[in-house]
C-alpha cells in the first residue's frame, strides 16, 4: 500500500460515539460465530502476548486472549497494569523488552505479540528494538504513522500520558513508525475505525510487512470475530515460511 499524501484527519465524530455499540455488537458476533472460529488454523504453541490499548488494560482484552488460547497458543497479558505509554512500558521501552525476555527464557520460543491501538504502536517498536527474541507483530488499528493528531483522543492521550504530539520524541515516533519492521508484520486497520485515523494505522508493505483491511470499530478489534479470524490465519503461519494474507472466509477482507 503506497504512502498517505494527502492530508489526514480525524475520524468522524460521530463514528466515536457509535464505538461502544457496535463494539458489543461484534462481540456478540464472535460468541454467536464461535462454531466457525473454531476451524480457524490451529496454533502450534508458541507464545503470544497481547498489548491493550491506550488507558485500558488486560481486562479488555480477555476475549481475544481466550480466543488465542482455544486455538492451542501459549497466551500471555501485557501484565504491566493500565497502559498509558511511555509510564507503562518504560521510557525506553525496557519493561515490555523484560516481559518478551522473561517469557522467551520460560519457554524456550520466539515471541509473538498482538497489539491493539496504542499496544500495537509499542509492539512495533519492540520488533525494532529486539527482533531476535520475537516472531512476528500484529497491530489492530495502531496509530504508529501519519499524522499523530489525527485523532479523536488527542487531548486525553496528552495529558493521560505526557507525551506532547510536537516533541522531537514523538515526531521522530510518527517516522520512523511506517517504515518496514525486520521481522514479518501484519497490520490491520478498519475506515470505519472510529477513535484513530485509518490512515494512520498503515505502513510500507515488503516481503514480510504487510496492510490488511477489515471491517471493524475501533474497539471492535478485539472483539470482531473477522479479526480474530485474520489474526489466526498469521499466528498459524510457521516460523521462517511466513506468507502474505489471503482471506480465505467470508469473514475477513483485504486491502494491500
Amino acid at each position: 500500500m503506497a504512502r498517505i499524501e494527502s492530508p489526514i484527519q480525524a475520524p468522524f465524530l460521530g463514528l466515536a460515539f457509535l464505538e461502544l455499540g457496535r463494539s458489543l455488537m461484534e462481540a456478540a458476533s464472535t460468541l454467536a460465530l464461535s462454531p466457525v472460529l473454531a476451524m480457524a488454523p490451529r496454533g502450534d504453541g508458541h507464545p503470544v502476548v497481547v498489548l491493550p490499548g491506550f488507558a485500558t488494560s488486560d481486562s479488555m482484552t480477555v476475549l481475544l486472549r481466550s480466543f488465542l488460547s482455544l486455538q492451542g497458543y501459549d497466551v500471555h497479558p501485557m501484565d504491566l497494569g493500565w497502559n498509558f505509554d511511555h509510564h507503562t512500558v518504560g521510557e525506553n521501552g525496557e519493561h515490555i523488552a523484560e516481559r518478551i525476555r522473561v517469557i522467551r527464557q520460560e519457554t524456550g520460543r520466539k515471541v509473538s505479540l498482538v497489539g491493539w491501538s496504542l499496544g500495537g504502536v509499542i509492539a512495533r517498536e519492540a520488533a525494532r528494538r529486539d527482533p531476535e527474541d520475537l516472531r512476528q507483530v500484529i497491530s489492530l488499528g495502531s496509530p504508529f504513522s501519519g499524522d499523530p493528531h489525527a485523532t479523536n483522543l488527542k487531548s486525553f492521550y496528552q495529558f493521560a500520558t505526557g507525551n506532547d504530539f510536537s516533541s522531537e520524541k514523538m515526531q521522530e515516533r510518527y517516522r520512523n513508525g511506517p517504515r518496514v519492521l525486520p521481522i514479518p508484520s501484519t497490520a490491520v486497520f478498519s475506515r470505519t475505525d472510529g477513535i484513530t485515523a485509518w490512515e494512520n494505522c498503515i505502513g510500507d508493505s515488503d516481503e514480510i510487512n504487510e496492510n490488511v483491511e477489515v471491517v471493524s470499530s475501533h474497539f471492535g478489534f478485539v472483539t470482531n470475530p473477522a479479526v480474530f479470524q485474520i489474526i489466526a490465519d498469521r499466528l498459524s503461519q510457521p516460523e521462517g515460511k511466513w506468507q502474505r494474507f489471503v482471506p480465505r472466509t467470508p469473514l475477513s477482507s483485504v486491502l494491500d
